[in-house]
């Protein structure tokens, strides 16, 4: 199952990198598992919860020409909700002041 999150930011350096060089992640009971091209336009972080039951990843791209971060909740069969939902506390949490608007599309 996957549940797409898109984050329309407004202008600045990548939420991306932001993301994955913030030490305070871990509060929220997320973890930064990997990170790659981190200096190309391409590039991508992956995120997994420590908590037993944080269930799935999220796949975090940035698109700069749109200043829209681009999230893909990805889960084997199982409930996005936990992971879903710590992770969007956690967006709001450190990220309030460059988000302007989220959409969570359901995934099926």
């Amino acid at each position: 199952m996957q549940t797409l999150i898109q984050v329309i930011c407004s202008r600045g350096p990548s939420l991306r990198d932001a993301i994955s060089k913030d030490v305070r992640i871990e509060k929220f009971d997320l973890v930064v598992s990997e990170t790659r091209r981190m200096d190309r336009r391409g590039g991508w972080t992956k995120i997994h919860g420590l908590a037993d039951n944080g269930y799935g990843a999220v796949n975090v791209q940035w698109i700069p020409s749109s200043t829209m971060l681009l999230c893909r909740v990805v889960t084997r069969g199982g409930d996005p909700g936990w992971i879903t939902g710590r992770f969007l506390w956690y967006l709001v949490s450190r990220f309030r002041r460059r988000i302007q608007t989220i959409h969570v599309i359901p995934g099926h």
